[in-house]
Order: C-alpha cells, then sequence, then structure tokens
C-alpha cells in the first residue's frame, strides 16, 4: 500500500508530496540502525556468551529447568546462545513488529523454533500465566536494554516491571551488574560546545549574552566516540570515579536517585566537563567484564574494542568553577528512570545542599543550536574567515542581508560598519540569539530581523532599499546532508529582483568535495550480517533489499569521530554558482580518481567547501592536507556525507575510482554513482 507524505524539502524549502509504502519508516530505521554494529561487535557477544552459558549453569546445578525471559531480543541472537547453552525454553520480547518478524525467521531458520518463542510486545505488557504470553516465570533474565548513557532505552522501568511480574524472586542475570564511572575535567574544546565565547572583531570584543552564561544548558548526553578526543585536550581534575552500580539479579528501581563520589583534586583548573562511561559484569564475579571505556584508558590503546551502538558520554556542568589542587570535592550524579546529570560539590560548603535539579535550558539557545554548531560559533579561525571576507566587500552605504539561522554575520556587519543590516531565518526560533547579542553589546537596533519566507521578501520590507550584499555561512536547521546548505543558493534566486546589479554574493559559489577513503572501523555498521558466534542472523529478505536501496543513498556521519585513510585525492566534483539564479536544468559531473594508496576502499566521503570570496575559503569537510599515509583531519562542526560501496574494493596498481554526479534543480537532489576501473592486468580478457 502506498501513502503519500508531506514533507519539507531541505535543500529547496519547499513541501514535497512523496509516495512511500506504509512501511517505509520501519525498513528506513531497520536498514539505518545500529544491529549490524552489534552483531560485528565480537567482544560483546563472546562476553554475553560466556555470561549466559554461566548463568545457565548455575540454573542447572540446581536442579532446576532453565526458562529463559530475553527482552529486547533484536534478532534473536542471545535467546540463541541461551537454548545453545542448555536452556529449556526462551521468551524472547521484542516490541518492534519488523524486528520481531525477522526474529522468528532467523530463529526458524537456525532450528530454535521449538524452543524460543517470540513475543512481539514491550516487556511491560506481556503477561504470564496458563493464556497468558509466558506460561511461568523465567529463572535467568537476558537483557539488551543499554544505550550510550546506560539507562536511556528505559532499561531501569523495564527490569522494576520484570522482576514484580516476570522472573522469579532469585533469578539469575545476565549481565549481572552495571557500573558507571565519571571524571572531572576541564577543556576548552569540549567546553566550546556547551557556551558561546567572548570574540574579537574589529578590535573590539564581543560578549555573549549573560542569559546564556547563566544557562544549565541542555539536559540531554552528548555521546561521542571519546576514543577520538585526545587526552591533550583536556585536563583530568579529579580521578576516575565509581559513581553507582546497579544489581539486575535484585529488584531494580526506576525512582530518582543521586549518588556522590568524593575526591581530592589532583591539579588546579576550571571544573567544566564530565567524562563518563560504564561497564558490565556479565557474572557475579566480575570476572567477565565488557567495558565501554576510551580507547586511551587502554594499556595498548589499539587492542580496545569499537562499537558505534554504546559510545561514551560527555555532560556539561551548569557552570563551570575554579578548583585548586589538593581541595575536597564530590561528585554527584542524579538519574530518574531515563537520564543522568552531574554537578559538583565543594566540601568548603558546610550545609548540605539537596541533591541539583535537571539541567534546563532557560536561554533556548540549547534547544536550537546542536553542540556542533556552539562549537563552530565557538572557532576563531573561522570567524576571522568570515569577517576578512565581509571587511573586503563591505562599504558605508551597503545594505546588508543575512540568510542563515542563528548567524552572527549580520551582527559582524554591524561592527564593520555596513549602512544596514537585514536577516531572514527559516527557522524563527533561531532569530533572538544575534539580537541577544546586540543587546548585550550595547548595539541595539544594528539589525532588523524581518520575520518573513526570503521568496515573500519585498522592497517595501527593506524600506524600499536594494541588497548590495546578501550572506550566508551557510547553515541551516533543517539540514543533515552537505548540499542541503544549498537552501543558500534557492533563497538568492528567490531574492534576485531586490538585489542590486553588481550586488556581492557571499559566499560566492560551493564546490562539493569526495575522496574515496578505507574506514579503521565505521564499514562495520553496513557490513553483511552473516553468520555471527556460529549462529546465521542475517536480516529476512525484505531487509536485504531494503540495505541494498541504503547503500545507494550518502548518509551524514562526522568524520572526524571515525578515523579513516584517503586512498585517492580528495577533488572538487562540481561547483555551484551562487552569483547566479539556480539553473532550470541539471547539472552533471563525470571523471575518475586514480587510486593512489594501498588499502581497502569502503566507500566515498562527501563535503562542501564554501568560497567566501576570490581568495577566503572554508571547509566543511577536510581542514587540513592529507598525510603521506592517507590520515584525514575533518571539520569538527558538520557532518559530512558517506556514501558506502556495496562491497569494498581492494586497491591495486593502475585502478580508479570513477564517479558520476547529477544535480536536479527541481529537487535539489544529487543523484550519485561510484564504480571501480581496474588496471589492465586485473581487467578480464
Amino acid at each position: 500500500m502506498k501513502t503519500f507524505c508531506g514533507r519539507a524539502n531541505p535543500t529547496t524549502g519547499a513541501l514535497d508530496s512523496v509516495e512511500e509504502s506504509e512501511e517505509y519508516d520501519y525498513h528506513q530505521e531497520i536498514a539505518r540502525s545500529c544491529f549490524a554494529d552489534m552483531l560485528h561487535d565480537h567482544d560483546r557477544n563472546k562476553k554475553y556468551y560466556r555470561g549466559i552459558r554461566a548463568a545457565v549453569a548455575r540454573v542447572k546445578a540446581r536442579g532446576e529447568r532453565v526458562i529463559i525471559l530475553d527482552i529486547g531480543t533484536g534478532t534473536g541472537l542471545l535467546s540463541m546462545m541461551a537454548v545453545t547453552a542448555g536452556a529449556d525454553f526462551c521468551y524472547a520480547v521484542e516490541v518492534f513488529k519488523p524486528m520481531a518478524e525477522a526474529a522468528q525467521r532467523i530463529v526458524e531458520k537456525n532450528g530454535f523454533s521449538e524452543k524460543i518463542k517470540i513475543i512481539n510486545k514491550h516487556s511491560t505488557d506481556v503477561t504470564v500465566g496458563p493464556d497468558g504470553d509466558m506460561q511461568m516465570k523465567a529463572n535467568v533474565l537476558i537483557t539488551e536494554l543499554f544505550d550510550t548513557e546506560l539507562i536511556g532505552e528505559g532499561a531501569l522501568p523495564s527490569y522494576e516491571h520484570a522482576h514484580h511480574n516476570l522472573v522469579q524472586e532469585a533469578c539469575e542475570a545476565v549481565p549481572h551488574r552495571a557500573t558507571v564511572y565519571a571524571q572531572l575535567v576541564e577543556s576548552e574544546l569540549l567546553w566550546s560546545w556547551a557556551q558561546l565565547q567572548p570574540v574579537e572583531v574589529e578590535g573590539a570584543r564581543l560578549v555573549p549574552p549573560p542569559a546564556m552564561g547563566l544557562c544549565a544548558g541542555a539536559h540531554s548526553v552528548c555521546d561521542i566516540q571519546l576514543s577520538q578526543v585526545s587526552p591533550r585536550s583536556f585536563t583530568p581534575l579529579g580521578p576516575l570515579c565509581t559513581m553507582f552500580s546497579v544489581d539486575f539479579s535484585k529488584p531494580v528501581s526506576s525512582a530518582f536517585q543521586s549518588h556522590t563520589s568524593q575526591f581530592v583534586a589532583r591539579s588546579g583548573g576550571r571544573a567544566q566537563v564530565v567524562l563518563s562511561w560504564w561497564d558490565l559484569d556479565m557474572d557475579p564475579s566480575g570476572s567477565v567484564v565488557c567495558t565501554m571505556a576510551p580507547s586511551w584508558t587502554y594499556p595498548q590503546p589499539k587492542m580496545a574494542p569499537w562499537r558505534d551502538h554504546w559510545m561514551q558520554s560527555v555532560y556539561f556542568l551548569p557552570s563551570e568553577s575554579r578548583v585548586t589542587e589538593g581541595e575536597e570535592l564530590g561528585l554527584t550524579v542524579c538519574h530518574d528512570d531515563y537520564s543522568l546529570w552531574y554537578a559538583l560539590v565543594f566540601r568548603r560548603d558546610s550545609q548540605t545542599e539537596a541533591p541539583p535539579p535537571r539541567p534546563c535550558c532557560t536561554c533556548q539557545a540549547h534547544l536550537v543550536w546542536t553542540r556542533p554548531r556552539f562549537g563552530e560559533l565557538n572557532d576563531g579561525r573561522r570567524t576571522e574567515s568570515y569577517v576578512s571576507a565581509l571587511r573586503s566587500v563591505l562599504m558605508g552605504d551597503s545594505v546588508c542581508l543575512g540568510v542563515s539561522d542563528g548567524s552572527l554575520l549580520p551582527v559582524f556587519a554591524r561592527m564593520i560598519g555596513a549602512k544596514k543590516r537585514f536577516m531572514v531565518y527559516s527557522n524563527a526560533q533561531t532569530h533572538v540569539f544575534p539580537l541577544q547579542v546586540l543587546e548585550a553589546n550595547s548595539m541595539e537596533g544594528g539589525v532588523e530581523l524581518l520575520e518573513i519566507r526570503p521568496e515573500q521578501l519585498t522592497s517595501k520590507d527593506l524600506g524600499g532599499e536594494q541588497i548590495s550584499v546578501l550572506m550566508g555561512e551557510p547553515c541551516f536547521s533543517s539540514s543533515l546532508l552537505p548540499w542541503h546548505s544549498l537552501f543558500f543558493w534557492y533563497c538568492r534566486t528567490a531574492l534576485a529582483g531586490l538585489l542590486r546589479p553588481n550586488a556581492t554574493i557571499l559566499p560566492r559559489s560551493a564546490t562539493l568535495h569526495m575522496v574515496a577513503v578505507e574506514f579503521q572501523d565505521l564499514w562495520r555498521i553496513r557490513a553483511p550480517c552473516g553468520t555471527c558466534e556460529g549462529f546465521n542472523v542475517s536480516p529476512m529478505d525484505e531487509m536485504k533489499s531494503l540495505d541494498f536501496r541504503e547503500s545507494r543513498e550518502a548518509e551524514p556521519h562526522p568524520l572526524w569521530e571515525y578515523p579513516c585513510r584517503a586512498l585517492t585525492r580528495s577533488t572538487g566534483v562540481m561547483t555551484f554558482d551562487f552569483t547566479q539564479r539556480v539553473p532550470q536544468q541539471p547539472i552533471s559531473s563525470q571523471g575518475s580518481l586514480p587510486l593512489i594508496r594501498k588499502g581497502r576502499c569502503h566507500g566515498v566521503a562527501l563535503w562542501m567547501e564554501y568560497h567566501l570570496t576570490a581568495d577566503i575559503t572554508v571547509s566543511a569537510g577536510l581542514i587540513g592536507p592529507v598525510s603521506e599515509q592517507g590520515e584525514c583531519e575533518w571539520s569538527r562542526h558538520r557532518k559530512q556525507g558517506v556514501y558506502f560501496l556495496r562491497s569494498p574494493w581492494d586497491s591495486s596498481d593502475g585502478a580508479a575510482v570513477s564517479y558520476s554526479f547529477t544535480f536536479e534543480p527541481s529537487t535539489g537532489d544529487i543523484k550519485m554513482d561510484f564504480s571501480v576501473e581496474l588496471s589492465d592486468e586485473e581487467a578480464p580478457s
């Protein structure tokens, strides 16, 4: 069955009507989920298997039949492990219907259908009894309900309900225990993702609004691959603290709790950020441990297992505080049923303080700007590029119009001395921040906000003026893929009648760049599942066809978190001239890039570079030259596009990657295709 769904096109800004099957969103979620990553996480799988075998053996040693409850079964892998380990029967619960159907087929394919019952319900809806989903309560509880924050997927309420309703009093649990760790640090890099910093423009100091500095920020966790944050970019102010543990073999509470770990500051500095991760003890003895610790905590970092379904967490304190070496401190963690938050406690405060409330954004900026966007606005080099470009094009009679979300370019234009400054936004929520910045710096009235879509703007809205400088970063809250920022081009086209004949467009153009890469680990998220720990866990046939469709599209990833090697030179494959209107006919580009390094080509990385002026360019992708070995340094501020190849290619002498791009102006889409050109020696005769 097909349905038509209305969607705002992130590139053109138009409301498109898209024809989709009624299961389209389910299919997209499966195809882009972390199932492949989890199934390729052999460290996780082997330790779960060891924990399950030990739990089954303990129950059998008591002379009991082993009845398993597997909550969040996914592909059914853990249930099959349990039956193989000797369990008598397993109830496997999966709330997501397409995944439950896949699990049923996988269980049947592996010959376990008589001992594994798939229950397509939320575990809190499962019933026990002669007419229930389960004939009896389980004595072994297996779960994989965890996320980067440990409890963000509702693990605590699910455990709480299971212990009250679905499992026996003396049940075994795999994992047996989880322990949360945290460390207080000072980090200019990480703190730049939380608060807007002062900036120097034309010899003047532009300060952020006081409300923003007093704001506790967003309460949501910042989950990242902390292994890619160099220890040189932060200073530990205290030891790694054990914050709390949860014993899953006993009744669990989802009620609010707080825990404080006392320590002595190891060095002085500004307490800003808390780094956090957790361990799973798969058995009561603690001899089988699955840890989320970043690689730089390992004696041999390269031996650390890689996973993307579980990462590490960064929490930003409500405000930074100065601490001194040797000072007695406490780090408090609070959690409700779904999330954690941290606070710093000073022992010098004599009174006993109440547990800190959950952080709540009061300035609105943290609700609109992403953390990478904060980092982008705090990037001094990038700001200087835009200021230099504006300085080169602005004159005393310039009439400027800014088209970006939450941009400070109109404020910079005011400081440089433009005659009039206007701004429009695709996201009305972002307009307030530049005005707050102007007010905080006693520049009220310096920019006029136009609460109107660009295509609806008239000369009257501009006070009869014509635009001499149209400027954008470009940055829009609706952008996911690099070329979605071409929305700026569509705005420029809509505003063509309001531009002076010799108007300056800044940026003047953008170029789409590509490089073929070998990923260190990211390839795992799209690798075929096949056999996992001796079980055939290939998704159902319908999923295979969807995975094929997914592989024909690029997807956004922050490549600074996912190391890769360039196997070709980076090259610009398509340029978009913003000084001209969006063309009516498609733009195409074809060519090939020779593979210049040995390696396995997993895909192609794509990004935009913005040419502000003839000699000033800002990159949203590679930010430095590729090393001799092919290592790449990527911008932390924007996600890059990644096109995964259906099958990786092993590079060889004389081979090349051919490419084909077509930009379709009517939709704003860029269709792309890649293939390998083999050397004469490898080509079939």
